[in-house]
């Protein structure tokens, strides 16, 4: 009489992904989902700065600055090599002798500066012509703080 004999299986110890892909994709759709919310409404407190260089000390002897100011009113003026401010240019003119000032002296330094009550948007906007203009590093114009 022949015997039955139950083949012997082997035991395999494997994890089981599926479950762990299933919630790795409901947290990652519910993470892109509240992001948006995570980063709207900053208070934002800007610092300011007891430690600022004059604008001379920064442009050294070897590389010319141009400085771009703003006033209130929204006006723009422009110095080169600390000569006298020409007022009302256009920020077109500004950007045409900033590319001519640079292809002369490629080391030249650009700063934007504005008044207190001078709008966000439009030293924005200078900034994002000068970007746009291929101009590297343009730094912003502040007053030391003095500690009394």
């Amino acid at each position: 009489m022949a015997s039955y004999q139950p083949k012997k299986r082997k035991m395999t110890a494997e994890i089981n992904v599926v479950p762990y892909i299933d919630v790795m994709l409901v947290l990652l759709i519910i993470f892109m989902v509240t992001s948006p919310f995570v980063t709207q409404g900053v208070d934002v407190d800007l610092p300011q700065t007891t430690t600022a260089k004059p604008a001379s000390e920064l442009a050294g002897d070897s590389s010319s600055f141009i400085i771009v100011e703003i006033d209130k009113q929204g006006d723009l003026g422009i110095s080169v090599d600390n000569k006298e401010m020409e007022r009302g240019v256009s920020l077109q003119d500004i950007v045409v002798r900033i590319k001519a000032e640079r292809q002369v002296n490629p080391n030249t330094q650009v700063a934007v500066g504005g008044d207190k009550a001078t709008s966000y948007s439009n030293i924005v906007m200078v900034l994002d012509q000068l970007s746009k203009a291929g101009i590297p590093k343009v730094g912003l114009l502040t007053d030391i703080k003095d500690d009394e």
